[in-house]
């Protein structure tokens, strides 16, 4: 088989492993990355696909979120995208590429384990945008333990839980009244579901739920006009590795490619799920594993 090492090889594309050590507190930032993740700055180009479409992202100022911003933005669309505090000057930066777009960003302080906080969010949503066409529920959080489940302690599996499920539960609840037929919920779930590693016990326990949820509510919605989806990603270089993993060398080298994705290869399939292509498509979910065979 002929070698090509030109920039269509999908596994000479981007920074293969090993990658240096490095650690992080969490949630983790963009600039001390090494390798610098890829979000698409220079390369995503839009066409159109979401013209005027009005927008939540959460978990949208870095990582897989910044990708979505910047090629929601390009499509023609409005991001409200939403951040953890310490996380307030990467969330300017990508309202910053947003509006470099020509498109309007709106930036939140949420904490989506929170309910009130999660109904203030999409009361700014409806104040800034009239309604939400596109709700992404992409902020999550996970915490390795190769110790194994005693090194769960109950403050960290209730965090899990109540930011990758309860914050999913009650932004799909308190944002449905506002969203139009035509319009999509996409949810980030992950390759854990299907092949959890023991150190994410938790983590690959709320993905699979997420699944499941996704599943279940496109039924529930598809009458009205609103379609449900979801990306499994496999590894993905963001900010939540180096503050979550004690091991970054060799990270995204188990997938077929033999590297991890960049978040800017995870856009596309948010586009996709979201545009008019995918009108017959609800309750499904799009891998994006890098080879890693699932169900």
């Amino acid at each position: 088989m002929a070698e090509a090492d030109g920039p269509q090889n999908p596994t000479r594309r981007y920074p293969q492993p090993d990658f240096p050590q490095q650690e992080q507190e969490h949630p983790g930032w963009t600039g001390p990355m090494d390798p610098p993740p890829d979000h698409g700055e220079d390369s995503y180009q839009g066409s159109g696909l979401l013209l005027d479409r009005k927008t939540i992202v959460t978990g949208g100022d870095s990582g897989i979120g910044r990708a979505i911003a910047i090629a929601y933005a390009r499509e023609g669309a409005d991001v409200l995208l939403t951040h953890l505090e310490p996380e307030a000057n990467e969330a300017q930066e990508t309202a910053r590429l947003v509006e470099e777009a020509g498109r309007h960003a709106v930036t939140v302080t949420c904490d989506i384990r929170d309910e009130k906080q999660c109904r203030a969010l999409i009361e700014r949503a409806v104040s800034e945008f009239g309604r939400i066409d596109i709700l992404i529920n992409n902020a999550a959080y996970q915490m390795s333990q190769p110790d194994g489940i005693a090194a769960i302690s109950t403050d960290q599996f209730d965090r899990v839980m109540r930011t990758n499920l309860y914050g999913m539960f009650w932004l799909c609840k308190m944002a449905l009244p506002h969203i139009p037929a035509g319009g999509s919920i996409i949810n980030t779930t992950s390759v854990q579901a299907y092949k959890p590693s023991p150190h994410l016990l938790d983590y690959a326990m709320t993905k699979g739920a997420i699944v499941t949820f996704t599943q279940g509510l496109a039924q529930m919605l598809a009458a009205d006009g609103i379609r449900v989806n979801a990306v499994a990603p496999g590894p993905v270089w963001t900010p939540l590795i180096p503050a979550t993993m004690p091991d970054t060398r060799e990270f995204g080298k188990q997938s077929p490619l033999g590297r991890p994705a960049q978040p800017a290869e995870m856009a596309p399939a948010y586009v996709f799920l979201a545009s008019a292509n995918a009108s017959f498509i609800t309750g499904e979910i799009m891998n994006a594993t890098g080879g890693t065979p699932l169900p």
